[in-house]
């Protein structure tokens, strides 16, 4: 599968139109619904293929975000055959009462994995906390970057954006 076969597949099936409120709180007239792409067995497994070969050398664990980077980075770890942590918004009040489960971040050289990054807030947020923790993250991955200052905010943060997709590839393919 080539990479503009995987951006028609994802414009085709993610792309939505209408009104929809981001989690910037800004409003868009599209969506790129993630669970559309991730709900798919087969082309998840074929962007976490492509996705394994923008991990940036060195790194050692992988952090999903929640919600949607836990299918991401399961998937982005099988093929890469790199340990995963799963991070949420905020630590549980019970159980562990931990931030990122999984995979030890102490020490260790994080990237960080999300789906979709528009304005990057969360990325940077979970970022803040994860080097909190002790983890060393200065690189973000992506499958689809709305190309909408995510990037540019990351940056300020000390973090290198890499991503599959951009809006720019799946515009080729805007019907």
């Amino acid at each position: 599968m080539t990479d503009s076969s995987l951006a028609r597949q994802v414009n085709d099936v993610a792309r939505l139109t209408g009104t929809f409120t981001l989690r910037s709180g800004r409003t868009a007239t599209e969506y790129f619904d993630k669970y559309q792409f991730e709900s798919d067995p087969v082309l998840l497994d074929a962007l976490a293929e492509q996705m394994a070969a923008l991990i940036p050398e060195g790194t050692e664990v992988l952090a999903g975000l929640e919600m949607g980077g836990i299918a991401v980075v399961t998937a982005v770890g099988r093929h890469a055959k790199l340990p995963c942590a799963f991070v949420r918004k905020e630590a549980k009040k019970y159980g562990t009462a931990r931030l990122a489960e999984g995979a030890e971040v102490a020490g260790r050289r994080v990237l960080v994995v999300e789906d979709v990054v528009t304005s990057g807030g969360q990325v940077v947020i979970s970022t803040g906390e994860l080097r909190r923790l002790g983890a060393h993250v200065d690189h973000a991955l992506c499958v689809i970057d709305r190309q909408e200052g995510g990037a540019e905010a990351l940056s300020e943060a000390g973090i290198q954006l890499r991503a599959l997709l951009t809006r720019a590839d799946l515009d080729a393919y805007k019907g």
